[in-house]
């Protein structure tokens, strides 16, 4: 009988631990990269990026945009000159693998 207690008190002691940490990741402000298309947002986002210099070309091509002189800035988002449809803009790529234009 005691036995049979205390893995119920187990059982319940652990099916709630799962609960809460399933709660506290749902809300999660800063996901994980979950695909390789290139979003297109209004603000690169700041934070340390992992892209090499030809995977943030290859996102920036797949975006439909040409790029030249890029570079990494000091908040670790990659920027350069492209062109698309015939015009000329800056370019942004962040950690996330947002695509930004201004």
């Amino acid at each position: 009988m005691i036995g049979r207690i205390l893995i119920t008190c187990g059982a319940l002691a652990l099916a709630s631990g799962a609960v809460a940490q399933t709660a506290t990741n749902a809300g999660a402000h800063n996901p994980a990269v979950k695909n390789s298309s290139a979003a297109h947002v209004a603000a690169p986002a700041v934070g340390a990026n992992s892209f090499t210099a030809a995977q943030a070309r290859g996102r920036f091509a797949k975006a439909g945009y040409k790029v030249a002189g890029l570079a990494k800035d000091k908040d670790g988002v990659w920027r350069g000159k492209a062109t698309h449809a015939g015009k000329s803009m800056n370019v942004a790529l962040d950690y996330k693998g947002n695509v930004t234009t201004k």
